[in-house]
């Protein structure tokens, strides 16, 4: 971030890029997790196109928690072997 401080890592004691791939997983969860809402809303109105769009988006999200868990896991471990 440009122009900005941070200070998360030193308030949480995790170091910065940790703390944002958490944050990251987080909420790509919680938005996958929100798409099943949607979807369900899509759905009851007969919207299937708009159910397959929160599909799209929920399996997006997906993909992205996924390689956000591996960076963590590689990142943890590395810091590990140090």
């Amino acid at each position: 971030m440009m122009g900005k401080e941070r200070s998360t890592g030193t308030q949480t004691g995790t170091r910065d890029e940790l703390y944002d791939l958490i944050s990251v997983l987080y909420h790509t969860l919680q938005d996958a997790e929100t798409c099943l809402q949607y979807i369900e809303d899509a759905e009851q109105t007969g919207d299937n196109e708009l159910a397959q769009f929160f599909r799209g988006i929920q399996q997006q999200d997906r993909q992205r928690a996924d390689r956000a868990k591996e960076l963590l896991r590689q990142r943890i471990s590395q810091s590990k072997s140090r």
